[in-house]
């Protein structure tokens, strides 16, 4: 478990992954936890690197969610992220973003860690500029990639 001054973060269980895939009426949601769940059914020593990471405050409040995408053979990995709608602008993402970087560039095989941000969405580009994401300059399949390396997050 990753904990900050206000959040709790950690990988879900199975079963709560297969609730949330149950429960999810966003088909592209659904998707993205479908295949976070094979991820961790597939590569179980890895389970971190696949896994919904659960976003909850201090008192136990679920406010997002966040996931890696895997971790590449040459030490990068990509991270996504969202907070629910009612807990939006008050730092939750920028602060859960940190952690995690602090989590992951704490394996000394991870070099570097991407984000996509669509291009309209500033506030997620925002959180990944207050984090040291800079883009990398490649357009992926939700927008501008962004990258941090090791050294650039120490």
């Amino acid at each position: 478990m990753i904990e900050t001054n206000r959040l709790k973060i950690y990988p879900a269980s199975r079963e709560t992954m297969e609730r949330s895939i149950e429960t999810q009426t966003d088909d592209e949601l659904k998707t993205a936890y479908t295949e976070m769940l094979n991820g961790c059914l597939n590569c179980p020593d890895q389970w971190e690197w696949y896994a919904m990471w659960m976003i909850e405050s201090k008192d136990g409040r679920h406010i997002g969610d966040l996931c890696f995408k895997g971790l590449s053979p040459n030490g990068v990995t990509e991270i996504g992220y969202g907070i629910l709608d009612e807990y939006q602008n008050n730092g939750y993402a920028t602060e859960a973003v940190k952690g995690v970087l602090k989590w992951a560039f704490s394996h000394p095989e991870v070099i570097a860690v991407e984000a996509e941000a669509e291009a309209e969405n500033t506030a997620s580009r925002r959180v990944l500029e207050k984090c040291g994401f800079r883009p990398n300059g490649i357009i992926g399949e939700e927008g501008p990639r962004y990258s941090i390396s090791r050294s650039s997050a120490e």
